[in-house]
């Protein structure tokens, strides 16, 4: 178990539970994502390619939160394991776009399937548990989108 700091309040609490279960959340999906032959980082940048539409690479790095040069690695790997192609961008020719291959749209949506499994903790809870937690992150997350 984790060492936490004392919380500062019931907000702070929360997040440090959230952290551990997600921590641990994490590691489980990683090794069914290398039973898909995927890295984590590789199939968090599957999942966030849609299945019609290239997107810039440039768009993509801001997406994952890091430099330009970390995408053009991750889609090499991409590329080498026939999931993605890089294509020009429609709109603007000098812009290299990624675009999903058949066998990537396949095996996106098995990405999806093992990243939205519920961690064992929480799927353990009683349904009534499960309803209420799914209640209040979802209050959370309109909180978020509302900026």
């Amino acid at each position: 178990m984790a060492v936490m700091a004392p919380p500062k309040s019931p907000a702070h609490e929360a997040q440090q539970l959230f952290f551990e279960i997600g921590m641990e959340t994490r590691k489980l999906a990683a090794v069914r994502l290398a039973e898909l032959g995927l890295t984590f980082p590789l199939a968090h940048a599957l999942r966030l390619l849609e299945p019609d539409r290239p997107r810039p690479m440039r768009e993509l790095a801001d997406v994952l939160f890091c430099d330009a040069s970390n995408v053009t690695t991750l889609a090499d790997r991409l590329e080498g394991k026939g999931l993605a192609e890089r294509q020009p961008d429609p709109d603007d020719r000098r812009v290299k776009a990624l675009a999903l291959t058949a066998e990537g749209k396949r095996l996106r949506e098995r990405v999806f399937e093992v990243m939205s499994e519920p961690p064992p903790p929480i799927a353990a809870l009683p349904a009534a548990d499960q309803r209420a937690l799914r209640d209040i992150l979802r209050r959370a997350v309109e909180i978020q989108r509302r900026g």
